[in-house]
């Protein structure tokens, strides 16, 4: 995923209360990691590929994974949003609900005042 894109779905998802932050997990190859409340991160689309995916992390330890979306290689921000939202990962193999779960109070962004400084003003 291209790192402006992954930044705005980091800061969408954040705004809809979803623990998420940018994953840089090689050079020039981002992706989006989601905070889960037992302990496990689920890191999306960090592999280059075209299609929406995820791999389901516990300390180190793949514990489980979203299959490949079909059709998601044309998504827009918003459809990528949804997606993210509306995974189950209960099941070693996420699923993805019927419906998104209602949205919670919005998290603060990523890197506070000192962001675009960091980050070289590459974006705007």
């Amino acid at each position: 995923m291209e790192e402006n894109k992954a930044r705005r779905v980091v800061d969408a998802l954040r705004e809809r209360g979803t623990d998420a932050e940018l994953a840089r997990v090689g050079v020039y190859q981002f992706g989006i990691t989601i905070k889960l409340p037992d302990g496990r991160e689920a890191t999306w689309d960090s592999d280059d590929t075209a299609t929406l995916e995820a791999q389901v992390m516990r300390d180190g330890d793949l514990v489980g994974f979203v299959p490949e979306i079909e059709g998601s290689d044309d998504f827009t921000e918003e459809q990528i949003i949804d997606a993210i939202v509306r995974t189950d990962y209960d099941l070693p193999i996420a699923t993805r609900r019927s419906a998104a779960p209602a949205p919670t109070p919005a998290l603060p962004q990523k890197g506070g005042l000192f962001r675009r400084f960091r980050d070289g003003f590459r974006y705007s």
